[in-house]
């Protein structure tokens, strides 16, 4: 499947694999509490992220892009770690980093070269200092970087919230599986 393709259908999948995780977890206490702290920082980096994209607009280089040029899915691969670590089960976290992979890897090879399009060398020397994934551990020091401001409002636009609410679902279901469904 090609990078466009994929880039559509990885929400669908995304769904489809989590029903799998839910159905083979074997969540207990204390990996709902581990797994439940992972999540919330991967949580918390797609917020800090959301509020900062200003999507087909600008090249946005602040906040958590100072770090790396993915941190929505950064964040997401973190929140699902988490989710991964909650299930119970190692064989899910190599299934998790495999689907992962090759499902967001050439996404944001797509979205890379999308970017390079619309920005030039803008892009071109963001991307040139900034890692694709893996954060770097010092901040870009690039043009717009100073002036952005975490924004709520973009947070809301992009609707964000939704993944808490996910989160929220998703750990209801693996706490009665944990407590109830033993």
């Amino acid at each position: 499947m090609s990078g466009r393709r994929i880039q559509r259908w990885r929400v669908p999948l995304g769904f489809m694999f989590a029903g799998l995780f839910v159905l083979l977890a074997r969540p207990q206490p204390n990996t709902l509490i581990i797994g439940a702290v992972v999540s919330l920082v991967g949580l918390a980096i797609r917020a800090w992220a959301a509020g900062h994209i200003r999507k087909n607009v600008e090249l946005t280089t602040s906040g958590p892009y100072a770090f790396t040029r993915n941190p929505l899915y950064l964040g997401s691969f973190v929140l699902g770690l988490g989710f991964t670590i909650a299930a119970g089960r190692w064989v899910l976290g190599a299934l998790f980093a495999a689907l992962f992979l090759g499902i967001y890897l050439p996404v944001m090879r797509v979205e890379a070269s999308n970017l390079a399009r619309q920005f030039g060398d803008s892009y071109r020397n963001y991307a040139g200092e900034v890692p694709l994934f893996f954060p770097r551990l010092t901040s870009y020091c690039g043009s717009g970087t100073e002036s952005a401001r975490f924004d709520s409002q973009l947070y809301l636009k992009y609707r964000e919230y939704r993944a808490s609410l996910g989160f929220v679902v998703a750990w209801v279901v693996l706490a009665i599986k944990a407590y109830y469904l033993k």
